[in-house]
């Protein structure tokens, strides 16, 4: 699953630095995560990095990219191979 982040967002600039994938830039209004580049940290982290140093809590998991923990690595062996 990808994450998704919420209008609750403060523009706060802590969540894209530490996000292993660059999925996550800033938006027209509030950060927005690229869900063909979030894995959830999985292959990189055992928690999303995003959602541990959020501040307001407002990451989820998005509901319209569901996957699995084996879709995910694999997503993340495919954007290695195109950051390579």
């Amino acid at each position: 699953m990808a994450l998704l982040i919420n209008d609750l967002c403060v523009n706060c600039d802590v969540c894209a630095p530490v996000c292993p994938n660059a999925a996550i830039t800033q938006g027209e209004t509030i950060y927005e995560i690229a869900p063909s580049r979030c894995t959830e940290c999985v292959g990189h982290y055992d928690e999303p990095q995003c959602v541990e140093v959020c501040p307001v809590e407002c990451i989820f998991v998005d509901p319209e990219h569901v996957e699995s923990r084996e879709e995910l690595l694999d997503k993340l062996r495919e954007l290695q191979q195109e950051d390579a």
